[in-house]
């Protein structure tokens, strides 16, 4: 807001990107706008948890209005007991949400600028393991209808908050259609694809963005692109690894991120491009679990 008042452009804006840092905004700004989310409620207490469970049913999630990413601050519960453990002592503030029975989660990257130009990419299924984003499959193996509500939630979205640059949205695929999870206003790991699976990657596309440029083509190059991403592992050392990688593979791109490695943190991501699905998810969980020493041929 200070740098604002002093007349610096700051992008995306603060008013949009309390809506990503925020959650109980977000579902406060999203739920406003008619737009599909799960079922929510803000908490102080276990007894407010088992009232919103009366109604949606156990388990539900509780999540950290602030701070959470990675499946940090998001605790599945069965009880107000439960509740009750994680709610006590804390001096934050918290949401509760129903636990969504989806078929698979999606993600929908979209550009917006200043003078409001819009372009949306395919959008991808995320697949993740202990709330961590491994793989990504662009586009998702969905039906084009749902594909075109998610993208038209999206573009909802980035004009609703005023985006500026790149926003990721996070969606659950439901019997019923789509439903907001949560959103990221910057360039998103599940759009890493994009760097080497599109015409304009994030990165430049975020660029162009905020620049207030025209924005590029979000045409993939190929019918399908993969995208594992590389957690640490035991094996601080992965440069032999990727030596390996590259010449058994030569048509992999690798992106190392010069993180220290530690157990279950994202250091890189390996993608693959072609035209046979199975074939880059075999290629690119290959390399992903030999980068990790988790196999070793």
């Amino acid at each position: 807001d200070a740098l604002i008042a002093a007349g610096i452009a700051v992008r995306p804006g603060p008013h949009a990107l309390v809506n990503a840092q925020d959650k109980l905004q977000m579902r406060t700004t999203l739920s406003a706008a008619g737009i599909p989310a799960p079922l929510w409620r803000e908490v102080t207490s276990a007894e407010d948890v088992a009232d919103f469970a009366a109604t949606a049913g156990w388990p539900v999630v509780l999540k950290t209005a602030r701070g959470g990413y990675d499946g940090k601050g998001v605790m599945v519960v069965t009880s107000a007991e439960e509740a009750a453990v994680v709610l006590s002592g804390s001096n934050v503030r918290w949401l509760v949400e129903e636990k969504v029975d989806f078929t698979c989660e999606l993600a929908v990257q979209v550009a917006r600028s200043p003078h409001g130009q819009a372009a949306v990419y395919p959008v991808v299924q995320t697949i993740q393991r202990d709330g961590i984003c491994r793989e990504v499959i662009a586009p998702a193996p969905i039906d084009e209808d749902t594909a075109m509500q998610a993208q038209a939630i999206a573009l909802q979205i980035a004009q609703l908050l005023d985006v500026t640059g790149m926003l990721a949205v996070e969606m659950f695929l439901t019997a019923n259609g789509v439903v907001v999870n949560e959103l990221a206003m910057r360039p998103h790991n599940s759009g890493h694809w994009t760097i080497d699976g599109a015409v304009t990657s994030q990165f430049e596309q975020h660029l162009r963005a905020v620049l207030d440029l025209p924005l590029g083509s979000t045409a993939a190059l190929a019918p399908h692109v993969v995208m594992v991403n590389v957690l640490g592992g035991d094996h601080p050392d992965m440069y032999h690894a990727y030596l390996h990688c590259m010449a058994r593979d030569p048509g992999l791109k690798i992106h190392m991120y010069g993180k220290e490695v530690r157990p279950g943190r994202k250091v890189g991501h390996v993608t693959v491009v072609g035209d046979d699905l199975e074939d880059l998810l075999e290629r690119g969980r290959h390399a992903a679990a030999y980068l990790t020493g988790e196999i070793t041929e």
